[in-house]
């Protein structure tokens, strides 16, 4: 699949799972009244869950096992659930941006830090990985 197809793809699953943040986040916040940074870390979890289906079967298509292909979504996702927790308490606590702007720029930013390592690492073909002791 071409990188263009691939984006695109991604983009528009990933609508999708920020539909599924986002849900979470403004329900939480505003029905509930939790906290800004811990709904919105709730509606990453969420939203990573449907981020890792459909993007394994429609954006990626991988080969690899749910075992190794979910350990490798789970530590892209870390890092990407560290950096939305890190970029909102910046955004929303020390700079008084309001939530909802504030998730958006967050939301973009990460998405690129999760496109291109998902691509790269997480849902990698297996052929596309020389094997370990061969040499070329």
């Amino acid at each position: 699949m071409s990188l263009r197809r691939q984006f695109s793809s991604f983009f528009i699953v990933g609508s999708i799972a920020t539909a599924t943040h986002y849900s979470v986040l403004i329900s939480l916040k505003e029905l509930a009244h939790w906290r800004v940074i811990p709904a919105t870390l709730c509606g990453f979890c969420l939203g990573g869950l449907v981020s890792y289906v459909l993007n394994r079967r429609h954006t990626f298509a991988s080969d690899r096992a749910h075992v190794e292909a979910g350990w490798r979504f789970f530590t892209v996702s870390a890092v990407g659930f560290f950096l939305t927790w890190g970029l909102m308490r910046l955004f929303v606590v020390e700079w008084h941006a309001p939530y909802l702007p504030a998730q958006m720029v967050t939301t973009g930013l990460v998405m690129f830090w999760n496109f291109g390592a998902n691509r790269q690492w997480t849902f990698r073909p297996q052929s596309a990985c020389p094997a370990i002791g061969t040499r070329h």
